[in-house]
């Protein structure tokens, strides 16, 4: 039985989706305790609960301690079965999170999977749907998978009420990746979406896109959507290059300037677009469980995150694989994984 402190490092719901991840593909169980200790509410919450049970149900697993608010749980997996289900949060917890939980196992069934999720899509504290379906999946499907999201509803916090379907065919054979380079930049694109917002909110966030990134005109597309519970509005850039493709996000927040949400989108993209390094902060942390179940694979990204960190600790407890953070120089890092 592993043990695992869930205040350790960075302290969050990481910590047990990664953990429940790595279970399911290990066969190893795990006992966790101090769940979310350091956060406003502890324990579990309902979004992490929703992982929890569906990790029971996907890995025929054994567990107790599932319920709201628990800090700790025991979780013991059983077989992995591939099917078609369906689970919902109830509230604007994050659905893209409670994939992460489950997607590793079912790359690794004997058979096709479909999920449906139902939450939030689009949760500021959260990997949006953009990120999953532009950036991620993308780099899952170089390594052997095959695997198709659809957008259904958008889910905005707080209102929720998102959904989307994951099509899943699992690795035949895991194919290790080398992210070294990000190649020569094919295509940018900035997207601003309001849902029961004032259509100005978009023009406002695309001028900043426009007059500090210098994009053209046809790279900037404003949407205002209607299947979606609640209000709410989201700003993506993407950058597209030869190896991968980038996806950084901002929400609008009730208070905060259209101008204010995008110019803390400019600031990432200009950080990663002033460095050499393929992958930015946020995939560099997702990326880690997929690399590792290849057994080898190495990224170059800025410096990582205590997410990042927490995450390799907590892989390293479950796979027999190294994982090496080297610096290469200011704000550059290699993470190669090996055997």
């Amino acid at each position: 039985m592993i043990k695992i402190d869930g205040s350790y490092g960075e302290g969050g719901g990481q910590i047990l989706r990664s953990s429940l991840a790595l279970s399911l593909i290990t066969g190893k169980p795990f006992e966790i305790n101090n769940i979310r200790t350091n956060r406003r509410k502890p324990g579990l919450m309902r979004q992490h609960l929703t992982c929890v049970n569906a990790a029971v149900e996907i890995g025929g697993a054994k567990c107790s301690g599932n319920i709201i608010g628990s800090t700790t749980l025991e979780f013991n997996p059983g077989e992995i079965e591939s099917g078609e289900y369906e689970f919902k949060i109830g509230t604007a917890g994050s659905a893209t999170l409670v994939l992460q939980s489950v997607l590793p196992a079912l790359l690794k069934a004997e058979g096709k999977s479909k999920i449906v999720l139902e939450g939030g899509t689009h949760n500021p504290m959260a990997p949006p749907f953009d990120f999953l379906a532009k950036s991620f999946i993308p780099v899952l499907n170089k390594m052997g998978a095959d695997i198709k999201v659809d957008l259904e509803n958008y889910g905005f916090y707080p209102a929720g009420g998102g959904r989307f379907t994951v099509e899943i065919t699992p690795f035949n054979t895991i194919t290790p990746l080398d992210l070294s380079e990000r190649g020569e930049i094919k295509g940018k694109r900035a997207v601003s979406i309001v849902t029961n917002l004032p259509d100005k909110i978009c023009d406002r966030e695309l001028n900043v896109i426009r007059k500090k990134l210098l994009f053209d005109g046809e790279d900037l597309i404003s949407q205002d959507v209607e299947n979606s519970k609640g209000p709410g509005n989201v700003l993506t850039v993407e950058i597209e290059s030869e190896n991968i493709t980038e996806v950084f996000t901002g929400f609008g927040i009730k208070g905060v300037k259209a101008e204010q949400v995008a110019n803390g989108v400019v600031k990432k993209v200009k950080r990663y677009l002033s460095k050499d390094a393929p992958v930015f902060e946020y995939l560099a942390d997702q990326l880690l469980i997929p690399f590792a179940m290849a057994g080898s694979g190495s990224f170059r990204t800025v410096k990582p995150t205590n997410h990042t960190i927490t995450n390799i600790d907590i892989i390293q407890k479950f796979l027999d694989v190294t994982i090496e953070i080297v610096e290469i120089n200011e704000d550059i890092f290699e993470i190669k994984v090996t055997r």
